[in-house]
């Protein structure tokens, strides 16, 4: 027999999830989810380093970040599981005078978008914050008190488990083997694609969308085939991670996802530092750290890392990490790290480090969620919301989503985020 539902979901983590919450709290229960593990987190959001942050540089993802953060602030509340938000802050500590023109743009941005609360910090600021920090080249800095980090896995639980209790499904142990499309005719409104459920939900709102026109044969979504069999839906939502360029191309679609390896390492417990201080990043090489239960935990993206499947540690960037670790807080030094306890997991990156979230342009009834390019955890609350409404409504209150469609990619349209952890 063959199962029916509104909309598919592919993949069960924390953006997987936060679609399936935000779309069931709209109304739009009959939905499936769908996840190949037998457990949920075994992707990236279970790899996570947690972070949230507003100190972006560009509008969209200052504002992503206002709604996620405000959210989390809420989150054990408003969903009923907690999220273990730590305001701890981000401090970006500048050594050139680029370095401080660039905070400074980003604060004013920032403002304007209602982020107030980022401060300038000087060096003796920074001391009194790590006072182990060393901050002879450092010129200053900012600071923002409500940026922090969360429980990934916590948050994801809370998602789905607040969307089941609202008539969610969520099959786990079950792999998607194809998605089915009915052939389509040339010049197809993206408003069509979402037509029913628009109907359904909000008829009203759905009529102020903007269609925009699509050139080319026009397919569409027409059922799932898994494991566990088909499933017939009109609506199909890739939340693959960095398995989504697989995902698109099953419906036919192009998307320009690829993985990349991060690499975090934890310390032994260490005590030489505050037991609480914000997340310090190092803008003249990119570590970045942070406090993990005793342990320290240290963050670089290597420049060397190229795209592909990897998801062994590979020990050899324990030396890089810790050169860069002792070079500015001496005292790391003296940390100990255990190889079997650090851990690799993927970014999935899109050309222009910014997340692709929207209706496809070749397929109608396939909406992609993907390519969040490191941010995936602090911009679920927020990418699960833009995606309900445009599957619901075909437009969104909280941001112009049009600005994060695929198309951009093709129209030359990119966005230029440099903030990248």
């Amino acid at each position: 027999m063959t199962e029916t539902a509104d909309v598919v979901i592919i993949g069960s983590g924390i953006v997987g999830s936060s679609v399936a919450y935000h779309l069931a709290h709209a109304g739009c229960t009959n939905v499936l989810v769908i996840e190949r593990e037998a457990h949920q987190g075994k992707g990236s959001t279970g790899k996570s380093m947690g972070g949230v942050r507003a100190q972006f540089s560009t509008p969209v993802n200052i504002q992503m970040s206002k709604y996620s953060i405000d959210f989390f602030a809420k989150f054990d509340d408003v969903v009923g599981h907690p999220a273990d938000y730590r305001a701890h802050g981000y401090l970006f500590c500048a050594t050139n005078e680029n370095h401080l023109a660039y905070l400074k743009a980003n604060r004013e941005r920032q403002n304007a978008l209602g982020v107030t609360n980022v401060e300038w910090v000087t060096p003796e600021d920074i001391v009194k914050m790590v006072p182990q920090l060393r901050v002879d080249d450092i010129l200053g800095g900012t600071f923002c008190p409500t940026d922090g980090f969360v429980d990934p896995h916590s948050v994801m639980m809370g998602f789905m488990l607040n969307a089941r209790e609202h008539g969610v499904r969520l099959w786990l142990d079950t792999k998607v083997t194809g998605i089915n499309v009915d052939a389509g005719s040339a010049d197809v409104s993206s408003a069509s694609a979402r037509r029913s459920l628009a109907e359904e939900n909000d008829s009203a709102l759905a009529g102020k969308a903007e269609p925009f026109r699509l050139s080319g044969r026009q397919s569409r979504i027409a059922g799932v085939q898994t494991t566990r069999g088909l499933i017939s839906t009109r609506v199909v939502v890739n939340a693959a991670g960095a398995w989504a360029a697989e995902v698109a191309k099953m419906a036919g679609a192009e998307l320009p996802v690829e993985p990349l390896r991060r690499q975090l390492v934890p310390t032994e417990p260490f005590d030489r530092l505050p037991q609480r201080f914000p997340m310090v990043i190092d803008m003249s090489t990119g570590f970045h750290f942070r406090r993990e239960g005793k342990g320290i935990l240290l963050a670089w993206n290597d420049p060397e890392e190229t795209p592909g499947f990897k998801t062994e540690f590979d020990p050899t960037f324990i030396e890089k990490i810790l050169t860069r670790a002792a070079s500015r807080v001496p005292v790391l030094a003296e940390a100990e790290v255990n190889p079997r306890r650090a851990w690799a997991g993927l970014y999935e990156m899109t050309p222009d480090h910014h997340a692709i979230i929207g209706p496809a342009p070749n397929v109608e009834g396939l909406y992609f969620v993907n390519g969040f390019s490191g941010h995936g955890v602090m911009h679920s609350p927020a990418s699960g919301r833009v995606a309900a409404d445009l599957i619901l409504h075909g437009r969104s209150e909280l941001i112009e989503a049009q600005q994060l469609n695929v198309e951009r990619f093709t129209d030359g349209r990119l966005l230029e985020e440099t903030a990248i952890l």
